[in-house]
């Protein structure tokens, strides 16, 4: 997601929620959670169910993992696979770790966001592993790195396996939020080339040779407290191209799936082992126009990106689709973004299984409290449309492969919060309530 944009609080709600939904209809499966906020008023209840799902649906809790069993998440099919067994995505965006890691004030932060997860048994966290240009920049120019920010990503990785949470790194941002490709162009502007619009940095030999040399960094980075190659470290679950990449240049989508072609083969290049995706929001587009019905609207059509065609890409791993009702539809709380969220998921469900033949993941989703109208149950209602979605394609075997909640935070991080936030430990005294309801579902 755009970080600049604002985005809602979820309550508890979530976290429990798939906890309840998964743990009780899954058998022999590795789930991974997400969500955020100090489970402190339901922990009772939750605690007492984790610690059943533990045993007998093949959670894997801290300490519980021997490093042999830590191994890389393949892709088998349509479904996700640990040492053969299935894994489900239930996992969270928390974006800033690496930038709190940098400053040893604010680096306990990232390790009580872990804990905080791990400790209700969410498993998958997707990250930023870029700063380009910005305040406490990883990348501060082409190929130069600030080693402090970059030993700061090797805490998130080192703590992030202590907690046996396995991450999703993203490369870059279409965003300007923490550089992005804005920041590749003014650095070509910079050195004299010759561009003009932010899309260039798609299509410019230059800028694309700047990325690619980011992504060779990243990759091949020796962990200074693990000793371990990034590209070696099963607590990566895998790469992300870019964050919501559009070219809205072209809508034709040809100058986009060049650079996701280019980029998807020089990604496996150096590091085939884990999984690639390439970080889109979804929108169907030119390739497909019988599907583009699905869009939320027709200006889905003319960013660049195409579903279909963009994961037909040779490298391409998994499929990632975004899921935001209250800013593609409408900000105003109606029925019609429940409709959309149905019929939004069941369509790359289906795409993903009959098409694509890989899992899909939807790896941001929310609901805004910003919204016109908003009110808990109307929260509720889009969560449980989203986990009861991904349970029916589980229970058939199919290829939705998991979600990850936009996003979890700690306590004292508000200054980060975008509207979105999920505290668990700070959760809303209903949300019991809701989650016996669940419970007894």
């Amino acid at each position: 997601m755009d970080t600049h944009e604002p985005k809602l609080k979820f309550g508890l709600i979530v976290l429990v929620a798939i906890l309840v939904i998964f743990t009780e209809n899954l058998s022999s499966n590795v789930l991974g959670f997400s969500g955020d906020e100090n489970l402190e008023l339901m922990v009772e209840d939750a605690e007492n169910h984790l610690s059943y799902s533990s045993i007998n649906h093949g959670i894997y809790e801290s300490g519980d993992m021997e490093d042999d069993e830590w191994t890389m998440v393949q892709k088998k099919g349509n479904q996700f696979v640990v040492n053969d067994q299935p894994f489900y995505v239930n996992g969270f965006n928390t974006y800033w770790l690496m930038v709190f890691a940098v400053d040893q004030s604010t680096r306990g932060k990232v390790s009580e966001v872990f804990q905080q997860a791990s400790s209700v048994g969410l498993t998958v966290c997707r990250t930023w592993a870029f700063n380009d240009g910005q305040w406490r920049a990883l990348q501060k120019s082409p190929s130069v790195y600030d080693e402090e920010v970059f030993k700061a990503l090797d805490f998130v990785l080192s703590e992030a396996k202590k907690y046996k949470i396995r991450l999703i790194l993203s490369l870059t941002n279409n965003w300007d939020a923490y550089g992005g490709k804005a920041q590749y162009v003014k650095w070509g502007k910079a050195a004299g080339l010759n561009v003009t619009s932010d899309d260039d940095f798609f299509s410019h030999p230059t800028l694309r040779s700047y990325y690619k040399a980011h992504v060779k960094m990243v990759l091949n980075r020796v962990n200074t407290l693990t000793n371990i190659t990034y590209k070696d470290d099963p607590t990566i679950f895998a790469w992300e191209l870019m964050n919501e990449p559009r070219c809205v240049s072209d809508s034709t989508g040809d100058k986009l799936q060049a650079w996701i072609q280019e980029m998807a083969v020089h990604v496996k290049s150096i590091d085939p082992k884990h999984l690639l995706e390439i970080g889109l929001e979804g929108f169907y587009g030119p390739s497909t126009p019988n599907r583009v019905q699905f869009n939320p609207n027709t200006y889905a059509q003319q960013v660049g990106t195409d579903f279909i065609r963009n994961h037909q890409v040779l490298g391409v791993d998994f499929a990632s689709v975004h899921i935001y009702a209250d800013s593609w539809v409408s900000q105003s709380i109606s029925d019609a973004h429940i409709q959309f969220t149905n019929s939004w998921m069941q369509a790359h469900i289906e795409d993903a299984a009959n098409v694509l033949g890989m899992p899909v993941v939807f790896a941001e989703f929310g609901v805004s409290t910003k919204d016109t109208g908003y009110n808990s149950s109307f929260r509720d209602t889009i969560i449980s449309t989203v986990y009861n979605s991904l349970l029916n394609s589980t229970k058939k075997g199919g290829s939705g492969g998991g979600s990850l909640l936009w996003q979890l935070f700690p306590e004292g991080t508000d200054n980060m919060d975008d509207g979105y936030a999920i505290v668990i430990s700070k959760s809303p005294s209903t949300c019991k309530d809701h989650i016996s309801s669940v419970h007894k579902a």
